[in-house]
């Protein structure tokens, strides 16, 4: 047997933190050491963050990127390390990585295939390595090698293929598979999609086995940079079979995964292989040879173990509640802000958002401690054994207000005190009706004449939302705190929700999500909670609701659904008509297969209305505060659904529908 010893590393980091990302590497490199690992994978440029945009073509950042490098170089004695940065050469910006190797920069390898479709754009900053060039760099003090190359250290050969490298079908690893690589690294930043960590797993293991290699795959883990959640998932895989894989969607800033590989299996599997094509003959200069022996390592018996809340029937409101718990966690503290307020309305889509804080505040304090959790937020650290109640800290990080006018009924307004109860929020109420008729009257003074809820239905709706913003902006700025906004995606797609009302805010952290499935999590909420946590059971005040805006008279008995289609309808629409960018006559023809319970005037009617209201409300969502990316088919249009904001709005295409338009609602 020839026994290695490889760790791939989760690190949480911020575009342009020099010494934060120097910090977090320096850890990942000290824990891979003392687990006795021998090669470590760290993530796709971790030096600068990922993230870096437009920043990337500052000459100034490439050149901090270049010290930071040779900062490192003492940190890797005795252990070889993949280190992410972008590098220029030949007048161009190439996404790299440095290969270091007991405290030696001995090559880089430059990414071959740009992420350039979904929310990632690469080849906007990047060029494509060309297959098989081979280039001299002078980097970091150091003359270097750079180009598709592989190292061979002590008789074992390292080859890399860098995040997108691995998902395509000519990928580098077909050809370092030919050239006898025992070890691929994959350093990479992909981003948190639900269900995308099964696919990851198989690509890894079924990379390990058709390349017959050992597959050691790193990512990043956290809120990057303001929108992109990242899970953290880093697996190792040899012959086919996962044999270690890493904590996913954890508070934790570096999280190292170590496991001992046997390469002579991997090297006779590949041997016994009828389809393996080896190459003979290999450009000199292809091979990087570096001088570091690797000590014997004893056999271990370590087996991949997988969180238990992956394996359980809720992966997907598990998934949900971790990913955007670990992203206000980031985006607070990478912000410098101490804490949320949440306009609490009683109903189901700020319940979430409140709920959601707490839960962030209750795995602070779970997976960090009271100490480390206090300091990343910014407060001081209170005295707190590691089994107390959460309920002081949330006190303090979250403050709910709930704002009521003369439309709203008691039944919201003892739903929003029942569930701040239970999360331990800071709990405000404001009667904000004589606002609302300040402004009413001022216009109605104007235009001398009275409005009312026959002829001015839209406007006055809206001023009751735009009145409440004021009082939480202010209570925000006076706690320096995240103003959250409460909008969820269904709305965002059709325009329903007010401007500068409940949407307004610093962070919308629920705008990336449909209604149908929230209103599914907070019923999973309510009975389950996730895994460790527990279930919030006050939220069945809020879930024994029909979804209301609340803005017109009581009598109106106005619904959600209502003012606008059923919700498991109109995100099935929005995913035809714009996650799959079919026409309306194709949508019409996709739900009325699926939702036969309606008859087709009725199909007719709310498709025509969906697009209707999608076109004219591009304005809307380019205005929507960050929201977070959590599934790949999204409506942000700063990272992934462009529209124009001025369209023809499909009016030839919904005249051949036959069926005429209705009145938009909340349009603005």
């Amino acid at each position: 047997m020839k026994l290695v010893r490889v760790a791939a590393a989760a690190l949480n980091q911020t575009p342009l933190d020099w010494d934060g990302n120097a910090r977090h590497i320096r850890q990942a490199i000290a824990e891979a050491r003392e687990a006795n690992a021998q090669l470590l994978c760290l993530p796709e440029l971790c030096i600068t963050g990922y993230g870096c945009e437009d920043a990337f073509y500052s000459r100034g950042v490439t050149r901090m990127a270049e010290r930071v490098l040779a900062e490192l170089l003492p940190d890797t004695k005795r252990i070889a390390v993949s280190v992410g940065l972008p590098v220029v050469h030949a007048g161009a910006l190439f996404n790299a990585l440095a290969f270091i190797v007991d405290g030696t920069l001995v090559g880089l390898v430059a990414k071959q295939n740009l992420a350039g479709d979904g929310l990632h754009y690469e080849p906007r900053w990047f060029k494509p390595w060309p297959d098989n060039a081979i280039a001299t760099i002078r980097l970091a003090g150091c003359e270097a090698p750079i180009g598709d190359l592989l190292f061979d250290i002590d008789g074992l050969r390292v080859g890399f293929e860098i995040c997108e490298d691995a998902w395509v079908a000519n990928r580098p690893g077909l050809d370092h598979a030919k050239l006898s690589a025992d070890i691929l690294f994959n350093p990479s930043a992909s981003h948190f999609a639900f269900g995308k960590a099964v696919a990851r797993r198989r690509l890894v293991e079924e990379a390990s086995r058709s390349l017959a290699v050992t597959y050691v795959y790193s990512n990043l883990v956290g809120n990057e940079a303001g929108r992109v959640i990242y899970d953290g998932q880093t697996i190792i895989a040899t012959r086919g079979e996962m044999v270690a894989c890493g904590p996913r969607l954890g508070l934790a800033p570096v999280a190292v995964t170590t496991v001992t590989v046997d390469v002579d299996a991997t090297r006779m599997r590949r041997a016994q292989s009828a389809s393996y094509e080896p190459e003979v003959a290999i450009a000199g200069d292809r091979v990087v040879s570096v001088a570091m022996d690797l000590p014997s390592i004893q056999p271990t018996n370590e087996k991949a173990t997988i969180a238990s809340w992956e394996r359980s029937e809720y992966v997907a409101e598990e998934e949900f509640a971790r990913a955007v718990t670990l992203g206000l966690y980031d985006y607070a503290r990478k912000s410098r802000s101490r804490g949320f307020v949440v306009s609490l309305s009683g109903g189901a889509d700020s319940a979430a958002v409140a709920c959601l804080a707490f839960l962030m505040v209750q795995r602070g304090l779970s997976e960090l401690g009271a100490v480390e959790f206090c300091e990343a937020m910014g407060l001081t650290p209170f005295d707190a054994k590691p089994d107390d109640d959460p309920g002081a800290l949330a006190r303090s990080l979250l403050t709910t207000v709930y704002q009521s006018t003369r439309n709203s009924s008691p039944t919201t307004r003892a739903a929003a005190c029942i569930v701040a109860k239970a999360i331990h929020a800071t709990h405000i109420e404001l009667d904000v009706d004589d606002i609302c008729a300040s402004y009413t009257e001022k216009i109605a003074l104007a235009l001398g004449r009275e409005l009312s809820w026959e002829t001015d239905d839209i406007a006055l709706q809206n001023i009751q939302a735009r009145s409440r913003a004021p009082s939480v902006w202010m209570l925000a700025n006076l706690k320096n705190a995240l103003l959250l906004a409460t909008s969820n995606r269904s709305e965002a797609a059709v325009g329903y929700a007010t401007m500068d009302g409940d949407t307004c805010g610093g962070l919308s952290p629920i705008a990336g999500i449909d209604k149908a499935f929230l209103l599914r999590w907070l019923r999973w909420l309510e009975a389950h909670g996730p895994d460790g946590l527990g279930p919030i059971p006050e939220l069945e005040a809020v879930n024994r609701q029909q979804p209301t805006a609340e803005l017109r008279p009581q009598d109106a008995g106005q619904t959600d659904e209502d003012d606008l289609m059923p919700y498991d309808l109109l995100d099935a629409i929005e995913d035809h008509a714009i996650g799959e960018k079919r026409s309306p006559q194709e949508t019409l023809a996709s739900v009325s297969a699926e939702f036969t319970q309606y008859d087709a005037g009725r199909l007719t009617e709310w498709v025509r209305h969906f697009f209707e209201l999608w076109s004219r409300n591009q304005w809307k969502r380019e205005r929507y505060a960050p929201s977070f990316h959590v599934d790949d088919k999204n409506l942000d249009p700063k990272s992934w659904c462009r529209f124009p904001i001025l369209s023809g709005g499909f009016r030839r295409e919904l005249a051949e529908l036959g069926t005429p338009g209705r009145a938009d609602a909340r349009e603005s």
